[in-house]
């Protein structure tokens, strides 16, 4: 009795230990105690036949002399604690009968016995299978402790029951060996220690379907009220109320029955395969039942790119294209074709903002002619022509300079801004110093020639940094030897560039920061 209790306690403190680690927090690894939550609790009921092993049977696994087919009710309450360990609370009621004509002649029957135990489960699929091999099944192993509530009788064969040998819960039976029960109690109470093995295969979201095996060890020989002696000798009948302590393996029942599982929770879903086999969980579409999820495989993996996956990426994050138009000027006029509405005026004309050809002489009579406000400045483009690493101005350019000089005599509220540029057949600080040379020579022939306000007359220079085309061809870099005259109010103190207008190799140089680039070639 004293191994009895001390496995009793030990079973007790480790169902005790599991309810506590099932109450503590899992880690945020543990997908269920996390965002994506599960559901843990079943309701298993399990109509099963029934099987005693004792004094009383053959042991021949057929039915003896007045036995039947007995069977049971089991009710279970399921939480699964995780995908692999799960406890239950399990309820049975049945019948058990058994026989035995060799040395005692008798046979007994337990109706309506009653059994409650708390029992561990272990899921051993997931063990040898994994967690995605055989997904709709769940194999569980279970040991348990309880107690059985039983009242039987003893008949002797071949009386139909009219001659009865012994009952339990009487002055003359016993509870266990060599302990007496009160006269008057309807049960004789026995511990009870379930130990077995229930397969079972996902049906649906809510419901399982499965095989149950228990075998019921009862801690005592006395279930059909009736000791065993061993050997071979024949015990008088009289022996059977005795109840002495015999040398017999304790009874057992056991049960096989159809296990049919409702699973408990909010928006019960299961994983679906997809088109390549692979099952898939959504935790977005609800909860899955912790009996056949493992909570990992509801944590979105990361996402890692691929080479192919960042190209698509930062193509469709890549800003569009700038239009090649603003870098481009066709008729080198100094206004972008973006711009330019006529983007094909002859070489050397003057230009209005928009790339418009103006007849200067007429445009200055007309102005005149209409007696416009002194206050009134029109943008003008115009380009001086230089010969090949030259600051020396040309005829038809000296022409434009003249009819600017006028211009600017005629409205003292407009001033003018030579901007000089040259191709990229130098150093960045030859080309800074010779566009500056060039604007430098049109400021003096303006000043030489009859401009009244040389203060009004102001230069910028860049050398190569803002081309207008490419440095790779003879027209190209004719193109971009230039000398350019814009027209603007006195008041108008900004670059006469627009806003953010870059252009060339080096984009945020500028005028007057060389860079050290020696090249043998000058313009």
């Amino acid at each position: 009795m004293k191994k009895i209790n001390l496995l009793s306690t030990l079973l007790i403190v480790s169902l005790a230990l599991t309810k506590v680690g099932a109450q503590a927090p899992a880690p945020k690894s543990a997908g269920y105690e996390g965002p994506n939550k599960l559901n843990t609790w079943a309701l298993t009921i399990t109509p099963a036949l029934t099987q005693f092993y004792g004094d009383l049977r053959q042991h021949d696994f057929k039915l003896g002399p007045e036995e039947h087919l007995t069977g049971g009710l089991g009710l279970g309450l399921h939480k699964q604690i995780t995908p692999i360990f799960g406890a239950s609370l399990n309820f049975w009621t049945g019948n058990l009968n058994g026989s035995k004509e060799r040395l005692y002649n008798a046979h007994f029957e337990t109706k309506g016995f009653l059994q409650t135990s708390i029992n561990a489960h272990a899921n051993l699929k997931p063990i040898l299978f994994g967690y995605n091999k055989l997904k709709r099944w769940k194999w569980d192993v279970y040991v348990g402790y309880g107690y059985m509530w039983y009242n039987s009788r003893v008949y002797r064969l071949g009386t139909n029951k009219s001659v009865e040998l012994i009952r339990t819960n009487t002055n003359a039976s016993s509870k266990t060996a060599g302990e007496w029960e009160r006269d008057g109690s309807t049960y004789t109470r026995e511990i009870v220690f379930p130990i077995g093995s229930a397969i079972h295969f996902e049906v649906s979201p809510r419901i399982d379907i499965g095989l149950d095996f228990t075998l019921n060890h009862v801690n005592s020989e006395k279930l059909d009220v009736t000791y065993g002696g061993g050997g071979g000798e024949q015990y008088a009948r009289q022996d059977i109320w005795l109840f002495n302590r015999g040398d017999s393996k304790q009874d057992k029942w056991g049960s096989i029955g159809l296990g049919i599982t409702y699973k408990i929770g909010k928006s019960a879903v299961m994983a679906k395969k997809d088109a390549k086999g692979n099952w898939v969980h959504d935790p977005a579409k609800g909860r899955y039942h912790l009996r056949y999820t493992n909570p990992l495989d509801l944590i979105a993996p990361p996402y890692n790119p691929t080479m192919n996956d960042a190209d698509s990426i930062a193509k469709a994050n890549m800003p569009k294209p700038v239009d090649p138009r603003l870098y481009t000027d066709s008729d080198g006029d100094g206004v972008a074709d973006l711009f330019d509405k006529e983007p094909s005026t002859p070489s050397n004309s003057i230009v209005s903002g928009g790339g418009v050809a103006m007849d200067l002489e007429k445009y200055i009579k007309d102005i005149i002619a209409k007696n416009l406000p002194k206050e009134e400045c029109e943008a003008m483009f115009g380009n001086i022509e230089f010969d090949t690493d030259k600051a020396i101005i040309k005829d038809p350019s000296q022409q434009i300079l003249k009819q600017v000089i006028d211009l600017l005599n005629l409205r003292p509220n407009c001033r003018a801004v030579i901007i000089g540029h040259t191709d990229a057949r130098a150093s960045d600080n030859y080309n800074i110093q010779l566009s500056k040379r060039r604007v430098e020579a049109a400021k003096r022939y303006m000043i030489r020639n009859g401009m009244q306000d040389p203060s009004r007359i102001m230069v910028e220079y860049y050398g190569e940094l803002r081309p207008i085309s490419d440095n790779k061809s003879t027209t190209g870099m004719s193109r971009n030897r230039r000398v350019e005259i814009r027209i603007l109010p006195m008041n108008d103190l900004r670059s006469p560039y627009p806003a953010g207008f870059r252009t060339g190799r080096k984009k945020d140089q500028e005028p007057g920061k060389v860079a050290k680039e020696p090249r043998k070639r000058r313009n």
